[in-house]
């Protein structure tokens, strides 16, 4: 075994011990209080009352063994994450799958072992538990007579004691009547005092009696002469011997209950269930037999008027009349109802001694499959415990305990229901016993897949969507917020559509011009004009935003709100006109980067760090007050297109909560110079222009691959490739990888160089093409030719010929 292994089921085995002890012991106190009432009183030994609960103890091991493997996994993996010792076993390699493998074992070996018990340990409990009970029972409960009542509970005599010395124990005032001979109250003593002492083996009660009469009325004659003669003794001492019945506890040494269903073990449950089966067919055979022979069914063929040959008279129907007639039909109808009721009874008998059979195989059916959905119970828990304790990461006995008790409790109440309707018969054995397995295993199986891919159990913002939609569907019969959306891009749509998919009421959109552009000056319409369209909401295209035509239809919309996402300028006519105000998407953590281009900016500038912004539009360039800000981290190999999508995402779910806001006025209104840190340079994000474009590889490497990955897609860096005696060509480059240190001088011993001018081209005519810059050169790995397709470099230099005769022409973009 590996020390991965035996770490992990040391971390198991001994919280699993501690919680299956600490269970059976929470669950035999709620024993002991079912049963208190049975055992205070007895006078029981301390040994009996031990060995009842040591026996009701292991009763209650299946009830305990599926809690305890329930926490005892979640508590072992919650550590291990919480530690972060999961975190370092997934980092050496060791994915979640194997680390679960002992702990499958572990589960596996207790499943089995739950059978076992179930099978042979618990009908010997449940045998002792029932015998040490009806020993209890006919037990009867200590003698403590009370004071100035008449007690009882002796068999044969009434007592009554006046008052008590509780330190001597002395009685005073003592009455005794003595009903052993059942004629009454013939037979009473009187004392001033008395002691009471009973013998140590509880067979007899000795009374002894200070200075009292003896009165007793005789009679020898029969029993109506009630001429009674009066005897009347007094003395100053007396002894008087009650003897006692069952008020020692006798404990039987054979038990006497392995007929129970509860006592018999799986091959003795089969036993009597082919047993029963053959009474019960027995007894259908034995009753139907009985209905078909009975008078209803017997054959009456002085009825069968089909074997007479022919009429032999006329009947007389003046008979009916006539008073015999009406006796004769009075005789029938008794006749008939009381083989009607023969026939009820003979029902009624078969009814209950079927069901009586019936009633017993159901039983043992269910009996016999819980011995095996115990097993199965504690193997479902392990794959509900474990994956749980995974995913939520916390140890102890906080966390996973509430949980665990959530489930099991669950469990415990679906398993008593299923187990009540199969006895009952309501439903099938099979479904009654397995139904709490039928609910939990798909759980397990869920939480499981969860856990071994990592991922949250639930997403959570696909919930608040939805929570969102139903409470806008609801709200907006009440409140039905009018949207105006503006804006022209694919980055716009998302937004767009979130507030559609979110059920928000957008009344209309306003987008650009369509433009006539390519060869053919074929019409091109803009993304969100498309979605709008396909999704039946009005559209205004105007050529102006001051256009008197355009703001009178835009009016006529009676929009609440305008929501803008990469659109143009607005004047204070339109971002005035909304009663609750006009508030713009801005791609950038303002007030860094307010223009145009904020996205390609941050990444030609090198940033690791942007996001998205909504602000109030005010009348000057994206200075509104900020609503939210929500950052994104940019990696070493994002380019502008890559960014372009991460927050064109995580816009559309800040519009979303921004108009929830907005709508709910539950919003906070802050000035963007309260973002501003210390000594920080606001930078700003102006249009990206074609000089920007062209590479000066003059500068560093660094800045130079920061350009590249910031103008790509769109509208990508480029350079000019000049060969001698040729025409400059355009070559524009989408991505590429720095070279420098050792790399750099590796590349320029193959190409049989020391220390080349920036713009020099290096290439060995198949792999690779780079150009060198101030302190390194760029590998460049896609590109686009002028008048070509874009393509990856080795497709590119099987076409390109000689591409170390090539040198690149001035840049104009800024050296850095």
């Amino acid at each position: 075994m590996k020390k991965l292994d035996q770490f992990i089921l040391k971390s198991f085995v001994g919280p699993f011990i501690a919680i299956l002890l600490v269970v059976i012991f929470i669950l035999m106190m709620q024993f002991l209080w079912l049963y208190i009432d049975e055992l205070v009183g007895k006078g029981l030994s301390f040994k009996v009352i031990l060995e009842f609960l040591g026996w009701g103890s292991v009763t209650l091991i299946p009830l305990s063994l599926p809690l305890a493997t329930l926490l005892a996994s979640m508590m072992t993996l919650g550590t291990l994450g919480e530690n972060n010792e999961l975190l370092a076993i997934k980092a050496a390699g060791i994915s979640l799958r194997r680390v679960l493998v002992p702990l499958v074992c572990a589960s596996a070996v207790i499943s089995v072992g739950a059978f076992f018990i179930s099978n042979d340990l618990i009908p010997i409990a449940y045998n002792k538990i029932f015998t040490l009970r009806d020993d209890i029972g006919r037990t009867k409960e200590e003698i403590k007579i009370p004071t100035g009542t008449f007690y009882d509970g002796i068999d044969g005599y009434v007592l009554r004691v006046d008052t008590r010395d509780d330190e001597t124990g002395m009685m005073y005032g003592v009455m005794v009547y003595n009903h052993t001979g059942n004629k009454g109250n013939t037979s009473l003593t009187l004392a001033d005092s008395a002691m009471m002492k009973m013998t140590a083996d509880k067979k007899a009660l000795t009374f002894t009696l200070f200075s009292g009469e003896n009165y007793e009325e005789t009679n020898t004659r029969k029993f109506r002469d009630t001429t009674l003669q009066l005897q009347k003794i007094d003395f100053e001492r007396q002894s008087l011997v009650i003897p006692l019945e069952n008020y020692a506890f006798q404990k039987s040494e054979d038990t006497r209950f392995d007929d129970e269903v509860k006592s018999m073990n799986l091959k003795q449950l089969e036993h009597s269930q082919d047993s029963i089966g053959g009474l019960a067919t027995i007894t259908r055979e034995e009753q139907l037999t009985s209905l078909r022979t009975g008078r209803a069914f017997r054959y009456n063929e002085q009825l069968d008027t089909a074997r007479q040959s022919g009429i032999r008279s006329n009947f007389d129907y003046n008979v009916l009349e006539s008073d015999s007639g009406f006796d004769e039909e009075i005789r029938v109808r008794e006749k008939a109802i009381n083989s009607v009721n023969e026939y009820i009874s003979t029902l009624t008998t078969f009814s209950r001694e079927t069901y009586h059979y019936t009633f017993l195989l159901r039983r043992i059916d269910v009996e016999i499959l819980k011995k095996f959905a115990l097993s199965l119970a504690c193997f479902i828990f392990f794959f509900i415990g474990a994956p749980l304790g995974a995913l939520i990461r916390k140890g102890g006995l906080g966390t996973p305990a509430i949980i665990s008790v959530l489930f099991f409790v669950l469990y415990w109440v679906i398993d008593i229901t299923g187990t009540k309707l199969a006895n009952d018969g309501a439903v099938t054995a099979a479904a009654g016993v397995f139904i709490s397995s039928y609910v939990l295993f798909p759980i397990g199986i869920f939480l499981t897949y969860k856990a071994i891919n990592d991922s949250s159990i639930l997403n959570m913002d696909k919930v608040g969507a939805i929570i969102k939609k139903i409470r806008n569907a609801v709200l907006g019969r009440i409140r039905k917020t009018r949207i105006v959306f503006m804006g022209t891009p694919e980055f716009a749509v998302a937004s767009l559509d979130a507030l559609v998919s979110n059920g928000y009421n957008v009344v209309g959109v306003v987008t650009v011009a369509d433009k006539a552009s390519g060869r053919g000056l074929k019409i091109h319409e803009s993304p969100v004009k498309k979605y709008a369209a396909s999704h039946n909401i009005p559209v205004l295209q105007p050529v102006s935003l001051k256009d008197p035509e355009f703001l009178e239809s835009l009016k006529g919309w009676n929009a609440d709100l305008f929501v803008v996402v990469a659109f143009r300028m607005l004047p204070e006519a339109v971002w005035g006109m909304p009663r609750l105000g006009t508030f713009n998407l801005h791609a950038a953590l303002l007030p860094q980067y307010r223009g145009a281009a904020p996205i390609n900016w941050a990444v030609i500038n090198g940033d690791h760090m942007t996001g998205v912004t909504t602000f109030m539009i005010d009348g000057g360039m994206d200075t509104g007050h900020i609503i939210y800000r929500e950052q994104c981290r940019i990696l070493d190999t994002d380019t502008a297109g890559d960014v372009h999508d991460k927050l064109m995402e995580t816009g559309a779910k800040v519009v979303v909560q921004t108009v929830d806001s907005i709508i709910d006025k539950n919003i906070e209104l802050r000035l963007q110079k309260s973002f501003i840190q210390g000594s920080e340079v606001l930078r700003p994000a102006p249009k990206l222009t074609r000089e920007l474009c062209h590479i000066d590889w003059n500068g560093s490497t660094r800045h130079i691959y920061n350009l590249i990955r910031g103008l790509s897609p769109y509208p990508a860096a480029y350079t000019e490739l000049v060969a001698e005696g040729k025409e400059p060509v355009q070559l524009k480059i989408f991505f590429g990888t720095q070279v420098t240190g050792d790399d750099y001088m590796k590349m320029l011993a193959e190409n049989s160089m020391e220390a080349p001018a920036p713009g020099t081209v290096l290439s060995d005519g198949r792999t690779y093409l780079a150009i060198t810059t101030a302190d390194g050169a760029i590998s460049i790995t896609d590109l686009q030719l002028a008048g070509k397709k874009r393509m990856d470099v080795k497709d590119f230099l099987i076409g390109f010929r000689d591409p170390g005769s090539y040198a690149t022409t001035a840049g104009t973009s800024p050296v850095l």
